[in-house]
């Protein structure tokens, strides 16, 4: 009772224009099927600015972007911007005739990305760069695994997948309950980094549509130096997409699978495993 809704419009859920523009423009469409959520009310719904385009560390945003955002919200979701867990923004009450528009202005200022909920949609904390608390840095390695999956068409073919990196045990990026979690650990003065797979947090549903209970990853085995966490990472989406069932995604292969392939694919080479860091 301490909160009222905005004043919602009485409108159709069925919006011609909307429809034609989906059907017409692909690029439009894609961000549509990332970004762009149901909504309790008929006409609307909720949109999600990606903040993880290539080249820029998780989360972060200009001061004129803030701005830019800020309007948007003005124009688009009755003054209202939500910050998300996943560092991303959120527009929450958008109507549907307008989702063009606001995509086209979302791509202007570099905030239309379509990658939520997929590989690049890393969750990062600071990590060394900025917090003295860490035993290594987040933000190189988040740059190295997007840079190794740059290609759009190839997350979206990998399908949903959380990444989280925390730069130490602090766990701030929520490592231990993505998908795929990176954690920093620190081994005679140097930086390394802890791999850990099947972790989710409760939030996803399982193949009857029910809430998955939360579970914590599994470190996968060995860390490894910074240089080769991308090849990690892809070595472990090979298995996935080698051995997944038809739109299975990665923590449920996991899940079905175990460890062992995963573990088989990465530390395949003999010398590479004498050398990595035991944690």
């Amino acid at each position: 009772k301490h909160f009222t809704d905005p004043n919602y419009e009485i409108l159709g859920a069925v919006d011609a224009v909307f429809y034609q523009n989906l059907s017409q423009n692909k690029a439009f469409a894609t961000w549509i099927k990332r970004s762009a959520h149901a909504h309790r009310v008929a006409g609307y719904r909720s949109v999600t600015l990606s903040l993880k385009p290539m080249g820029v560390a998780p989360g972060d945003l200009t001061d004129a972007q803030m701005d830019q955002v800020a309007d948007l919200a003005d124009e688009f979701s009755f003054g209202e911007l939500r910050v998300s867990h996943e560092q991303n923004l959120i527009l929450a009450d958008v109507k549907q005739s307008d989702l063009f528009a606001l995509w086209q202005k979302a791509k202007e200022i570099g905030l239309a990305t379509p990658n939520i909920g997929l590989i690049n949609d890393i969750v990062c904390c600071p990590g060394g760069d900025f917090c003295s608390l860490a035993n290594a840095k987040s933000l190189p390695i988040a740059d190295s695994i997007q840079q190794r999956f740059e290609n759009l068409d190839y997350q979206h073919d990998i399908g949903e997948l959380d990444l989280n990196i925390s730069g130490c045990m602090n766990s701030c990026g929520h490592h231990h309950v993505a998908h795929i979690g990176i954690l920093g650990v620190d081994k005679g003065g140097s930086e390394w980094y802890q791999i850990s797979i099947g972790g989710h947090s409760g939030r996803a549903l399982d193949e009857k549509g029910r809430t998955r209970p939360t579970a914590l990853g599994d470190v996968i085995g060995p860390s490894f130096a910074a240089v080769e966490v991308p090849d990690v990472i892809e070595r472990l989406v090979q298995t996935y997409l080698e051995n997944r069932y038809e739109d299975e995604r990665f923590v449920d292969t996991v899940d079905r699978l175990g460890l062992e392939p995963f573990k088989a694919n990465v530390y395949h080479d003999k010398g590479h495993k004498r050398a990595a860091a035991h944690v």
